[in-house]
């Protein structure tokens, strides 16, 4: 008796006879809560350290441009390597904007902000051992204090806050709103930066944007002058990035308001 050829599997027998693929493992305590704390705080101290360096050995007749230049490719070079493991925040206002728009959960936002700033002190400390002491003494190591008078503080900190909402909305739209995330989003945060810098913050703030940034040269160097600016500039415009993003900019899975 002839056999029975067996005949073609239908897509319902692939369904049942099938052996499902395993879901992928989940990342391990490690990977998802202190490699991410270690490149925030590497990212940070090397940002820093970057920028306080830039700013103290500051060639005369380069004005903004050595600064700048610096800031935009630290930070830029910093995302790009460190992205993949936390983001690229290395700035307590980009993380506030992150986990207002749904990229950072609330659980990790106190330990990102405990590294950036630590990283922010070891940045600002390495900046003052690699650098002459009189040129540390005479930029005040590297610390944001452009702010010279009480009348310049309104300006300062509007300033502030635009410049940290350019920055906040190149990460959120850049590297977290699915809807127009790029893998240019380095380039973007960078090229924030460096354009806040040359602008000069827009009112002699100094577009420092970044607590951390404030925080470690301020500690290192003592020097708090109008130090307040650059902790409410910063968090008012993540704040304001966060809350554009939500209602209005963001995709469908990111916008509360779906009209």
């Amino acid at each position: 008796m002839a056999t029975e050829e067996p005949g073609p599997s239908t897509a319902k027998e692939v369904r049942v006879h099938g052996v499902p693929k395993p879901p992928p493992p989940k990342p391990r305590w490690y990977e998802r809560c202190v490699q991410p704390c270690v490149a925030e705080l590497l990212g940070s101290a090397l940002f820093v350290f970057i920028g306080c360096a830039s700013v103290i050995e500051n060639a005369e007749g380069t004005g903004r441009l050595q600064p700048a230049l610096a800031h935009g490719l630290a930070l830029g070079l910093n995302v790009a390597v460190l992205g993949s493991i936390s983001g690229g925040h290395f700035n307590p206002a980009v993380s506030l904007g992150a986990w207002l728009v749904g990229g950072l959960s609330i659980t990790m936002l106190l330990p990102y902000w405990a590294s950036q700033l630590c990283g922010g002190v070891m940045g600002a400390a390495l900046a003052k051992a690699a650098t002459a002491g009189e040129r540390f003494a005479n930029a005040s190591g590297g610390a944001c204090g452009t702010v010279a008078a009480d009348a310049r503080v309104p300006a300062a900190l509007a300033a502030e806050v635009l410049a940290t909402a350019l920055l906040v909305l190149a990460v959120c739209m850049g590297a977290l709103n699915e809807g127009t995330r790029t893998p240019l989003a380095p380039l973007c945060v960078g090229a924030a930066v460096t354009a806040a810098v040359l602008a000069g913050g827009g009112a002699g703030s100094g577009a420092c944007m970044n607590p951390a940034r404030a925080f470690g040269p301020a500690l290192v160097a003592n020097h708090w002058d109008y130090h307040w600016v650059y902790w409410v500039g910063p968090v008012l415009g993540g704040l304001l990035v966060g809350a554009l993003v939500r209602l209005l900019m963001g995709d469908e899975k990111t916008r509360l308001l779906l009209l």
